[in-house]
């Protein structure tokens, strides 16, 4: 038996090695067909097969209560926030007054560098005594959006006053200041549109940036070379130009640095590249100029020649709610496709008529514009040799932003350094100043430092101790 296996085994493989050497037997359609290609047809037919057979696919089987509890048991959720860990759980000092020059804060008075009150309005008695007049009248809010009986008579004279001042042909105004630019942007930019950023824009602006689903490119922070070069790059590289949108977003005073943006060059580049400039004055409304009307008078650019001015009014204004100004056609058509405007409760007519109030007091005295300014280089004046740190704002921003000369190469331990500068200030010399926080969704990249707001109502008094408290401090903590 066992012979005749070993028989056929021997005569299979003598079979096989003749059919590999085997001579051409036929010729079809040109094709000679061998061995080769009988067993290279075979081994195709085998894979088809295997290929389109069933999967086996065992029994299912139930599971049973115990198993069950057991599963239930054993999963574990995932969070629905990261874990908060000591480090980030902040207790900023707590305001118990109005945030003057000078505040009550946990119980003592300090001069106050954390609020941006840059022309003193908070607390003018005739900015006060417009919102009582306002609140007896109309109450306090508006209880609907201003396309569903929010529109009270006090927002469309608002509305006219900032255009009037501003010399534009029409204005909107938004209910919370922040919301004012992530609604703009998205209101204009959509998906397949182009936007050549600022990367040292605010939070606020890269949420905008993130709604508009648009295609976003960043530039070195005011760097008008690089602007260039990727307005270069981002038109060259697009295949119908003239069928997308393209933008430049911008801020006029820049939050995360105190520097001010060369709107005549970006003008410049805007017509050159055929553009359109989006810009935020949230920090130069009411503060740059002769008269305070912002970056295009400080630069002597034609107001015109930008296509959107975004605001909020809780800084030069001491108020609440945004703005956004420029053409009719842009105004209406935020009117009914911005989400901050359609969906949002209107301003409360107080605050509106304390913007007009604010306009009307920079009008008249238009003297707090050179006290704002002189408070600004005295405390510049005093800052020039802060031991361990650099100014990187601009001479005529009214935030003076304090950067460490040698960072640590580590933002949260610089953040741990200035942290431990602005309480050690406030604890020993009551001077509240303010440190850079930002959150896990903020994601300017530029670096951390000290923020002072300067306001046309500090006294020389409270520059001087800011000044001499700040050096001392830093002086010994970055020794």
């Amino acid at each position: 038996m066992a012979s005749e296996i070993m028989n056929a085994t021997a005569n299979a493989l003598v079979w096989i090695s003749s059919a590999f050497d085997a001579p051409t037997r036929a010729v079809v359609f040109g094709v000679p067909i061998n061995g080769h290609l009988v067993v290279e047809a075979l081994l195709v037919v085998v894979i088809l097969f295997q290929l389109t057979r069933k999967s086996y696919k065992p029994p299912k089987k139930p599971l049973t209560e115990k198993e069950i509890d057991e599963l239930c048991d054993d999963w574990v959720p995932e969070p629905l926030t990261p874990q908060i860990t000591e480090e980030l759980m902040i207790e900023p000092p707590t305001l118990e007054s109005a945030a003057g020059p000078h505040a009550i804060v946990d119980g003592k008075e300090v001069v106050n560098f954390a609020s941006a009150n840059y022309l003193g309005l908070i607390g003018n008695d005739k900015v006060t005594d417009s919102c009582v007049g306002a609140m007896e009248k109309y109450g306090v809010g508006s209880c609907g959006p201003r396309g569903f009986y929010g529109t009270i008579d006090v927002h469309l004279d608002c509305e006219a006053k900032i255009s009037k001042f501003l010399g534009t042909p029409d204005s909107i105004l938004y209910s919370y200041g922040i919301s004012t630019i992530f609604s703009v942007i998205p209101a204009f930019c959509k998906k397949g549109d182009i936007i050549v950023a600022d990367e040292g824009v605010h939070w606020a602006v890269q949420n905008g940036l993130y709604l508009s689903r648009s295609t976003v490119v960043y530039f070195k922070h005011n760097d008008m070379k690089s602007l260039e070069a990727t307005l270069e790059k981002v038109t060259g590289r697009s295949k119908h130009p003239e069928k997308v949108r393209r933008y430049i977003v911008a801020e006029a005073i820049y939050q995360n640095s105190g520097q001010i943006a060369p709107l005549d060059e970006i003008v410049r580049l805007k017509e050159k590249y055929r553009f359109r400039i989006i810009l935020d004055e949230s920090h130069s409304f009411g503060v740059l100029g002769n008269s305070g009307r912002g970056l295009a008078e400080y630069c002597g650019v034609p107001i015109e020649k930008i296509d959107i001015i975004t605001a909020g009014m809780g800084n030069a204004l001491a108020t609440d709610g945004g703005f956004c100004t420029g053409s009719v056609r842009v105004v209406d058509h935020q009117r009914l496709s911005s989400s901050g405007y359609v969906f949002s409760a209107s301003l409360p007519p107080y605050l509106a008529s304390a913007a007009i109030s604010a306009v009307d007091y920079l009008e008249a005295n238009p003297s707090v514009l050179s006290n704002l300014r002189a408070n600004v280089a005295t405390l510049l004046s005093e800052l020039s040799d802060v031991p361990g740190l650099v100014r990187t704002s601009h001479t005529l921003s009214p935030i003076i932003f304090l950067k460490l000369k040698k960072s640590t190469g580590s933002d949260k331990t610089d953040m741990h350094v200035l942290d431990s500068i602005a309480n050690q200030v406030l604890k020993e010399d009551s001077v509240l100043i303010v440190s850079t926080k930002r959150s896990t969704l903020d994601k300017c990249h530029l670096p951390l430092g000290l923020r002072l707001f300067v306001s046309a109502a500090h006294s020389e008094s409270g520059l001087l101790k800011a000044a001499a408290s700040l050096k001392r401090v830093a002086g010994s903590v970055l020794s």
